[in-house]
C-alpha cells in the first residue's frame, strides 16, 4: 500500500491510534487469545458504614423485574429514573457477624472485624473470644490477614497494580474502618480529591483540540461508524492475506468492545463537564472531622462527594484504573443534613456508641434522611457514568458495574445476613439488569425489622438482642459467591484451584478463608473444616 495512504487515512481524526492497531502485532496476539483486561470494563464500589433502616430501604419485591414504581417508596427512590439498568441481589450475607455469643463470627469489636472482613472474607488478627472486652491492642486493632477484593483485581488488571481508592472524607482509617488491604494486616491508605485528580491529568491530552471524529464518538457516534470510510479504502487496496485477516479482526474488535472509551476523549474537557477539576477537587478535597465537606456545596447542585463520584466517573471513562473504591467515612457527622449525631451513634438510636439505652428522639427519621443522601449520591455517580456515550447507543455506565455496598444490613443489630446491595451497570453485558434477583431461594425474603425499635421516637433500644435485625435463618447466601461474579465480569483469572491467582487461566470460583459466617469464630484455624463450601458465582446473576 502507499505510504502517502498509510499516512492520511492513519493519522487522521482519531490520532492515528485507531487505526493503526490492526497492524500492531500486540493486539493481534491479544485479540487471538481472548485477553480481556483491556476491555474497557470497569469496577466502581461505593462503600458506607452502619447499615440502613432496611424497611424502608428494600422494595417490597423480592423477585423480577425492577420498575422505576418498586423503588419510588422506598429510600432508593433517586435510582427510579435507571430502574432498568440496575440489579438489586438480594439474600447475600457477608462473612464474621459480630454477636454477643459468638454464634456467627470472632469476639473483637463489632465494627472491626466486620470491615476487616467484608472484602477480603478472611479473619481477622489478633482474635479475642471476648465481644465486650475493651482491650485496644486486639478488639479495636484487629485487621483482616488477607488481601481484600479491590487489591486482588487490581493485581491483575491495573496498572502497578493497585486499585484507585477514594477516602471521601480525606480520613486515615483505623481498623475500624478501613475496607481496603494490599496484604495481610496491611490497611491500604485511599486518596484525597486532589490527590486523586492530580493522577488523572497526567492521562488528559493538552494543547490540541478536540478533534471532529473524538467529538463524533463523544456524542454517541460508534468509532467504527466515524473510521468506515478510510476502512472501506483500506479494503480496496492489495494487501498481504495476514494483514486481510488483521484488518477484519479489527473490525470485529470495534464491534465487540465499541463501549470501550478512546483516549482522545480523556481530557479536561470531559473532566469539566463532570465536575472533576482541579478548584473543585482542591474543595472536596480539605475534609476531616471538623467539616461536613460532604454536604458543602462546591460547584452548583454538585457537593463534596459528588466531586469524588465525577472523579471516579473520569476515572473509569479514560481507563485509568478499572477497579475503584470509593468510601464514605465513619464516624461522620452530616451537619448538612441537620443531623447533629454522628452516625456511629445514630446507627445504635443512640445519643452515644453503646448497645442499650433510651432511644435517641428522631433517631429513624434522621437514619432515613442518610440512607436517602446515600442513595442520592449514588445515584449521582450513575447519572454521570452514564451521561457518557461511547457509541452504539451505550454509555460509560453500560460497561461498568457500578456497586453500592452497605457495611452490615441493620446498624443496630450489626447483622450481615439481608445485605443491603444495589448495583448499576452490566459489565459490558455480562450481569442482568433491571431485576431484583432473590439468591436466597432456600428462604423466603422479608425487608427485616429496623423499625421495631423506635420507631415513634421513644422507648428502649436492644442492640444486643440483634431485634432489629433480619432472622438469620433467612438471606444467607454468601457474598464470596458473588465477589466470583465480580471477578469474572471484569476478567480476573484463577489458578487450577479455582481462587484468583495473577497468570491464571481459568475461572473465578472461590474467594476468601470462608463462605460461612460460623467458621469465623475463634479466628483463622479454630474451627475445623472452614473452607469455601459453594464455589463458584451466582449463575443466576448472568445474563
Amino acid at each position: 500500500m502507499s505510504n502517502r495512504l498509510n499516512r492520511r487515512i492513519f493519522l487522521r481524526g482519531m490520532g492515528g491510534a485507531a487505526l493503526a492497531a490492526p497492524f500492531l502485532s500486540s493486539v493481534w496476539e491479544r485479540t487471538a487469545r481472548g485477553d480481556t483486561t483491556a476491555s474497557g470494563k470497569a469496577l466502581i464500589v461505593m462503600f458506607t458504614h452502619y447499615g440502613c433502616v432496611t424497611n424502608k430501604w428494600f422494595p417490597e419485591k423480592t423477585q423480577g423485574t425492577l420498575t422505576a414504581a418498586d423503588l419510588e417508596p422506598t429510600s432508593l427512590a433517586a435510582l427510579a429514573p435507571y430502574a432498568s439498568k440496575l440489579l438489586i441481589p438480594r439474600g447475600i450475607r457477608s462473612m464474621n457477624e459480630w454477636t454477643a455469643n459468638m454464634t456467627r463470627g470472632q469476639g473483637n469489636d463489632s465494627h472491626t472485624q466486620i470491615v476487616g472482613s467484608f472484602f477480603t472474607c478472611q479473619p481477622v488478627t489478633p482474635n479475642s473470644n471476648d465481644p465486650f472486652s475493651f482491650d485496644q491492642a486486639t478488639k479495636f486493632n484487629a485487621k483482616a490477614v488477607g488481601p481484600s477484593l479491590d487489591h486482588v483485581m487490581a493485581q491483575q488488571l491495573s496498572p502497578q497494580g493497585t486499585p484507585l481508592l477514594l477516602n471521601t472524607a480525606a480520613q486515615n482509617d483505623s481498623a475500624q474502618s478501613a475496607i481496603s488491604y494490599s496484604a495481610a494486616e496491611t490497611i491500604f491508605r485511599g486518596l484525597n480529591a486532589s490527590q486523586a485528580f492530580s493522577s488523572l491529568t497526567g492521562l488528559f491530552q493538552t494543547g490540541e483540540p478536540t478533534s471532529p471524529d473524538t467529538y463524533a464518538v463523544m456524542r454517541g457516534k460508534s468509532i467504527l461508524d466515524v473510521v468506515k470510510d478510510d476502512l472501506q479504502t483500506l479494503e480496496r487496496y492489495d494487501m498481504s492475506r495476514a494483514d486481510k485477516q488483521k484488518l477484519e479482526a479489527w473490525k470485529e474488535l470495534l464491534n465487540s468492545t465499541g463501549n470501550v472509551m478512546v483516549s482522545a476523549q480523556c481530557n479536561a474537557e470531559l473532566g469539566a463537564m463532570l465536575g472533576a477539576t482541579a478548584d473543585n477537587a482542591s474543595k472536596a478535597g480539605s475534609g476531616g472531622f471538623g467539616r461536613d465537606v460532604l454536604t458543602t456545596k462546591v460547584a452548583g447542585d454538585l457537593d463534596g462527594a459528588d466531586i469524588y463520584s465525577a472523579i471516579a466517573a473520569l476515572a473509569a471513562a479514560c481507563n485509568a484504573n478499572p477497579v475503584i473504591f470509593m468510601k464514605y467515612p465513619g464516624n461522620y457527622n452530616f451537619s448538612g443534613l441537620d443531623i447533629t449525631m454522628e452516625s456511629h451513634s445514630l446507627s445504635h438510636r443512640l445519643d452515644n456508641a453503646g448497645m442499650t439505652g433510651s432511644c435517641l428522639p428522631n433517631a429513624i427519621e434522621m437514619l432515613l434522611k442518610i440512607d436517602a443522601y446515600y442513595a442520592q449520591k449514588f445515584a449521582n455517580l450513575v447519572r454521570m457514568l452514564d451521561s457518557i456515550p461511547q457509541g452504539n447507543g451505550s454509555t460509560v455506565l453500560d460497561s461498568c458495574a457500578a456497586i453500592w455496598f452497605n457495611e452490615m444490613s441493620d446498624g443496630n443489630a450489626h447483622n450481615l445476613n439481608n445485605a443491603p446491595i444495589i448495583q448499576a451497570g452490566g459489565a459490558g453485558g455480562y450481569f442482568k439488569t433491571g431485576q431484583i434477583i432473590n439468591l436466597d431461594t432456600a428462604s423466603t425474603l422479608t425487608n427485616g425489622n429496623s423499625m421495631s425499635q423506635c420507631a415513634n421516637g421513644t422507648g428502649q433500644v436492644n442492640g444486643i438482642n440483634q431485634g432489629t435485625g433480619t432472622d438469620p435463618k433467612i438471606a444467607n447466601a454468601p457474598i464470596n459467591k458473588y465477589f466470583c461474579n465480580i471477578m469474572n465480569a471484569m476478567g480476573v483469572k484463577a489458578g487450577a484451584d479455582g481462587f484468583p491467582a495473577k497468570g491464571g487461566t481459568a475461572e473465578v470460583t472461590k474467594f476468601g478463608y470462608s463462605d460461612k459466617t460460623q467458621d469465623f469464630i475463634g479466628g483463622k484455624g479454630a474451627v475445623a473444616g472452614a473452607t469455601i463450601h459453594d464455589p463458584g458465582e451466582f449463575t443466576e446473576l448472568k445474563a
